[in-house]
């Protein structure tokens, strides 16, 4: 018997080995920010079902684990749940630095592997705000960041305003490439599935010399996070109710790092019907959309990394039916009106015209090659195709026919070289090709809205960053030189061909500074001018923008705007408990060029609609972000924000018209540890007030500008830990008082009240 025990240990000693479970796994987690402890984590050992909870210093241990592979989980109220992959073979100890949300107003991002501290205020949301606010579109959820709005047409058409800039003086990256699509008309939400990202972030500042988009607004990030270096398959899947319009959506994401590569899929799907306000149903306000990303990551060495990113979002929008209208009479009836025409007590998903069909494919390849340790090159590749529909309402089989029809194609080529030099300096520059293809489809029937064209973007950037001690240094500049090739059909009879060849030179120059004044207060300042060109619909435009049911008519004569913006930042914390920032800024814009209205209703075979013309004048834009949050208690917070915004057309001397109203954040939130469990319970009370916008002249619109309103709602989440995965569960409600109210930003504000009250309830479920 003897023998036979020798010859098992002999040939199998792990199980005589496998026995001695007597490792140990502690470590300390400490806040990202302010280097504190932070007490009463969750930390959890998947496979042998253990758990502890951090102490006053942030420290916990996990005792008489046996060697083998594990997953870690650390969670606590306000972070974004960690998972580590851990190969345990003895004892380990593990320094764990969390972000939390108590900070996200003083967050700087981390843009690239080896980006630096920026002088630019950036804000961002967090994955798990992200998935809690699924059932939002892209805008709606950046506009709880300070200093963002929204201008709707409707409520699921949305594009972001930052700082009183929209459209194409705003850049969306969309996983580090500069979104290209129809997004002149305010209508044209961008076509982004957030879902698919695991931060959105706003950069403030001016110094967005990098990017090949437009540098006279702020930029936009969407940023899908990189795969994890994880051999098992994991994932997560969500799913959300909302009562307003009775939608539906579901988020599904799994991925895996194998030995090959390493590679992530997302797929979202959403559907929803009419919208309620208050009082009455809106009709033909549904949604629906499909959409998924492919993500591929490979390492061929350590020097040399490749990635490819493949996206498609498909979505089919309605518009309010009641901001279409037949005749003159009915319209100047529906810009009084409480109720709009068309409006039926019935709910459907069913979307009807005048609706809008849109889809975005973006195919990005980028590689990444280190000369040395200090020194790399990147190589970026990206294919965009764009495809926009829009459908009149029209008599007979013409209906199921497109009154505008619209597809682009943009290649986008990036070579940029970065190296780290002596003395805490960064160094980065770059080349950028951008070609675009817009060409309007046959068989609408209708004279196109904007021409056919063709344009070609070159443009080259510099960058220099140094920290020297407390001061830390930026500066840049760019160059853009842009030629259009524009084939317009002419608007008198008899109808011809008319081409113009257009050559712009686009400049601008950035100069920043960030000091640490002590370790709980930074200051930071940043001046920037740039250039614009004026975009094709502001030179050319010409009929019916169905979207937002008005005739636009552009100006071939218009010249490229020019801007000088600075920003002042004052950032800091007192004795841990208030912790604030104050964002001052002020934008002079020279030939600044936006949409008009005209004192005039023109009647036309489609119907009567009001007419805006796209104009130049010199403005500026002064306001201020502020944003605090004071830790009342251990549990109990509360945060504010305010932003405050005058727009003037300083050559008129009036003000400048479609400025965001200022507006007013004050929320409530509570916190719990644990309860049985359940573990990172949060209650909220959001309050949002939007003042009136009591800073623009009778004359210079349709309607004079509505009433101010505040809006409440509240928010309640909680999470469970399962064996090998992590549950997330989630309630809340929207205008929670079922106020009556129309905001100034929405286009269909002259027909329509906004939404009512409405309920959201969801969970995701992480494995």
């Amino acid at each position: 018997m003897s023998a036979l025990l020798y010859a098992l240990i002999f040939l199998f000693p792990h199980l005589i080995f496998a026995q001695n479970c007597t490792l140990t796994i502690s470590g300390q987690i400490t806040d990202e920010h302010t280097e504190e402890p932070i007490s009463y984590a969750n930390i959890f050992l998947e496979e042998s079902l253990k758990g502890v909870v951090s102490d006053t210093l942030g420290r916990f241990e996990l005792k008489d684990i046996c060697p083998k592979h594990y997953h870690l989980s650390i969670s606590h109220i306000g972070c974004e749940t960690q998972r580590f992959y851990i190969d345990l073979q003895s004892d380990t100890m593990l320094f764990v630095v969390m972000d939390h949300h108590s900070h996200d107003i003083e967050d700087i991002i981390v843009i690239g592997d080896n980006a630096v501290p920026t002088t630019q205020q950036v804000q961002s949301i967090t994955a798990q705000t992200i998935t809690e606010n699924a059932d939002e579109n892209l805008s709606n959820m950046l506009e709880t960041i300070t200093g963002v709005s929204t201008l709707r047409n409707g409520n699921g058409i949305a594009k972001p305003v930052v700082h009183g800039l929209y459209g194409n003086r705003l850049t969306i990256l969309n996983n580090g490439v500069a979104q290209s699509g129809q997004q002149w008309g305010n209508d044209h939400s961008p076509e982004i599935d957030p879902l698919v990202a695991n931060r959105l972030s706003v950069i403030k500042g001016v110094g967005a010399v990098e990017y090949a988009g437009s540098s006279l607004g702020a930029v936009i990030l969407v940023e899908p996070k990189k795969i994890a270096k994880e051999p098992h398959l994991h994932g997560r899947g969500s799913y959300f109710f909302e009562t307003n319009g009775f939608g539906h959506g579901i988020n599904a994401q799994v991925q895996q790092h194998i030995d090959a590569f390493a590679w992530k899929l997302n797929g979202t799907f959403k559907r929803s019907g009419d919208k309620r306000s208050a009082t009455y149903w809106l009709r033909n306000s549904g949604a629906q959309e499909a959409n998924f990303a492919l993500q591929l990551e490979k390492s061929f060495s350590e020097k040399w990394l490749a990635d490819v990113y493949l996206s498609s979002f498909n979505t089919s929008l309605g518009v309010l039916r009641g901001a279409h209208i037949g005749n003159l009479t009915d319209l100047e009836q529906a810009l009084e009106r409480d109720v709009p025409f068309f409006t039926e007590e019935n709910f459907t998903y069913t979307i009807n015209n005048p609706r809008q069909a849109v889809n975005h494919h973006l195919l990005k390849a980028h590689t990444k090659y280190f000369l040395s340790e200090s020194q790399w090159i990147d190589l970026t590749y990206a294919g965009q195709l764009n495809i926009r529909k829009e459908f009149d309402v029209r008599k007979g089989d013409r209906d199921s026919i497109p009154a505008l029809s619209l597809t682009q194609l943009t290649n986008f080529f990036e070579a940029k070289y970065e190296r780290e030099l002596p003395r805490e300096t960064h160094f980065k520059t770059g080349v950028q090709f951008q070609f675009i293809d817009n060409t309007n489809n046959p068989g609408t029937g209708i004279l196109p809205l904007i021409p056919d064209y063709f344009s070609s973007k070159n443009g080259a950037f510099v960058m220099l960053n140094r920290q020297a001690g407390k001061l830390f240094l930026e500066a840049g500049a760019r160059y853009d030189y842009v030629y259009q090739h524009v084939a317009t059909i002419s608007r008198t009879l008899p109808r011809e061909i008319v081409r113009f060849d257009n050559h712009f030179h686009n400049v601008s120059a950035v100069l920043g500074a960030n000091y640490e004044l002590n370790e709980s207060l930074h200051l930071a300042y940043n001046i920037g001018a740039a250039t614009r060109h004026p975009a094709i619909n502001e030179l050319y435009s010409g009929g019916l923008h169905q979207g937002v049911s008005g005739i636009e008519e552009g100006d071939e004569n218009l010249n490229s705007e020019r801007s000088l913006k600075t920003t002042l930042t004052l950032e800091g914390s007192v004795k841990d408990r208030l912790f604030f920032e104050v964002l001052g800024y002020f934008q002079h814009i020279g030939d600044y060029i936006y949409l008009n209205p005209q004192d005039e209703i023109r009647l036309t075979i489609r119907g009567a609609f009001p007419v805006f013309r796209y104009e130049q004048t010199d403005a500026q834009l002064l306001g201020a972000d502020l944003s605090a949050e004071y830790h009342i208690l251990e549990n109990f917070n509360a945060q504010l924000q305010y932003s405050y915004l005058r727009g003037q057309d300083i050559s008129a001397d009036i003000p400048l018209i479609f400025m965001p109203a200022n507006n007013l954040r004050f929320n409530l939130d509570y916190d719990i540890a644990k309860i049985g469990k359940l573990e990172n319970i949060e209650l909220s009370l959001t309050n949002r007030y939007v003042f009136e916008q009591t800073r623009l002249e009778d004359a210079q619109d349709f309607a004079p500008p509505p009433p101010a309103y505040l809006l409440t709602g509240i928010h309640l989440s909680a999470q469970r830990q399962l064996a090998n995965s992590r549950l997330t569960l989630y309630a809340k409600v929207d205008n929670l008082f079922n106020v009556r109210y129309r905001d100034y930003l929405n286009r269909q504000r002259y027909f329509a009240d906004d939404l009512g009250i409405g309920a959201v309830v969801g969970g995701s479920w992480v494995f």
